[in-house]
């Protein structure tokens, strides 16, 4: 969904030829695994993190065009909404130190784009969702100036016919409803990239979505949403429902959502691809200039656009991405499973957690998901987001019995994943000070019970008892947050209870009303 896509309109002949082109890229697709010709391994791994912008009350901030315009670096773009960007950290080899690398050049990168935020009273928060988002904050007036964000929601509303309705029953039940995708934007996430040959693709998938729980568990930092406590990681419920192209009947029917865990282990990423023309009825029909087929008949390499493009508009939580480099062909798991924040600190805990436990995982002899059906990985994936750090998850028994245990998600990380996910960053090469270092922050998140949603569960019920309503509480957690964010001490080490000043009771907009009647 990089690629500039004008609002220009669509007919019928246009879809009709991007299907075309779309079996085409998949054709060349297949075409190019069978002649193998992809890049050799390079141990590259990415990183991207979206971010709000918020003002010194806590609340949204929509400004991500003159923040933009001020931070002048390509490394910082916008997102959905005026109230975010993404910021991209270049590729990296995974060895020596660099994950300390990694922290550096982000707590580099976000000062740097906090000052320049300051210049417009506003400020940088790496979280989840905003805990003082309205409804009223996310509409169509509130998307980026971006012609792919118009055409895109367009699109979407108009496969849906009606309103996108939010329903979300957790510690406490939200219903909203919405006539476009912009509550979309309340999620923030971070994205991890790791480059890997074909032959290593299927393994990796099936590894990272195997640990998608265990992430969401120790990871978990979106508890809020619309003044309203929800589950713990509530971006995937809330992500799903507002991207729902399925008017009811089609969920009755079971037609897969565009934003979905999947139903099977694979073979080949060529089976995501063809999942996504099977399933998902293109979006976005808007063809490039090259033709597939021609351009691999006469010694080149494709593009693929189209399927590219189609590929951005279906949101697996594991991704398959294809791209070409220098005139080279690879392929990429996008692992978007994580929330931003709560600090540089914790964000790299959990790149290493993640790229250790994948590494082992797809290198078992004995692979985890030969042992582990596929629907309690799902089912897993769920009750992490429900519980977070208290969730308890179905593993499979020591030995070669094929039965499931449930075990908390603390014990299972400390016990199993995190020796795992240290062997792991091992053979990657990472350095061992770096690894004890990270590793040590997940370590001791399980052992505290302690993660970004917990504390900000536990703030906000801490301001609640101190008189404050609803949304000065939300506010004064949301700015204890962002102050604890900048000092870059990891989040088990935040102290839950703080003295409430005065400027704490600054009223949000549904108070302000009210008082206002």
């Amino acid at each position: 969904m990089g690629e500039k896509v004008a609002a220009d309109g669509i007919d019928l002949a246009d879809r009709e030829r991007y299907r075309r082109k779309l079996h085409d890229c998949l054709e060349g697709l297949h075409r190019l695994l069978v002649e193998k010709r992809f890049d050799r391994p390079r141990n590259l791994m990415g990183l991207e993190i979206e971010l709000n912008l918020a003002g010194a009350d806590g609340r949204p901030r929509m400004l991500n065009s003159q923040v933009l315009e001020r931070i002048a670096s390509q490394d910082f773009q916008t997102e959905l909404a005026q109230c975010n960007l993404e910021v991209n950290i270049l590729p990296h080899r995974l060895s020596g130190r660099v994950l300390d690398q990694l922290a550096e050049e982000l707590r580099t990168g976000l000062s740097y784009a906090e000052r320049k935020a300051r210049e417009v009273a506003a400020g940088i928060v790496m979280i989840g969702i905003l805990p003082t988002l309205d409804a009223a904050d996310l509409t169509v007036a509130s998307l980026s100036e971006n012609d792919r964000y118009v055409l895109l929601n367009d699109q979407m509303r108009a496969a849906r016919g009606e309103d996108f309705v939010l329903d979300i029953q957790g510690v406490e039940h939200l219903v909203a409803r919405s006539p476009s995708i912009a509550p979309e934007a309340a999620c923030t996430s971070v994205q991890l990239h790791l480059q890997v040959t074909p032959g290593r693709f299927a393994a990796v998938w099936n590894a990272a979505q195997a640990v998608a729980a265990a992430q969401i568990a120790v990871g978990a930092n979106s508890p809020f949403l619309f003044g309203r406590e929800l589950w713990r990681e509530s971006r995937p419920p809330v992500f799903q429902q507002a991207t729902d192209t399925r008017a009811p009947e089609l969920q009755a029917q079971g037609v897969r959502p565009r934003t979905w865990f999947g139903d099977r282990w694979i073979e080949s990423a060529y089976d995501l691809f063809e999942e996504n023309l099977r399933y998902f009825p293109p979006l976005l029909p808007v063809c490039g200039p090259q033709e597939p087929l021609r351009v691999l008949a006469e010694g080149g390499v494709p593009d693929l656009a189209e399927l590219v493009l189609h590929n951005g508009t279906i949101y697996r939580w594991n991704r398959p991405v294809y791209a070409v480099a220098d005139g080279v062909a690879h392929l990429r798991v996008e692992n978007r499973v994580l929330p931003a924040g709560p600090t540089v600190a914790d964000t790299i805990a959990n790149t290493a957690f993640y790229y250790g436990l994948v590494r082992a995982l797809a290198e078992e002899p004995r692979p985890i998901w030969t042992r582990l059906p596929f629907a309690a990985a799902a089912g897993n994936f769920d009750t992490a987001c429900r519980y977070g750090i208290d969730a308890t998850l179905q593993w499979p028994r020591p030995g070669r019995t094929a039965a499931l245990a449930d075990i908390p998600a603390v014990r299972l990380v400390r016990q199993e994943l995190l020796p795992l996910a240290a062997r792991g960053l091992d053979a990657w090469g990472v350095e061992a000070a770096d690894r004890d270092h990270y590793l040590g922050i997940i370590e001791e998140r399980c052992r505290r019970r302690v993660n970004g949603a917990s504390w900000q569960a536990a703030a906000y019920h801490h301001a609640r008892r101190q008189g404050l309503d609803r949304d000065a509480a939300l506010a004064a957690m949301t700015r204890r947050y962002r102050e604890l964010m900048h000092t870059g001490q990891p989040v088990h080490t935040w102290a839950v209870a703080w003295p409430l000043g005065a400027r704490t009771a600054v009223p949000g907009p549904r108070q302000a009303a009210t008082e206002g009647a």
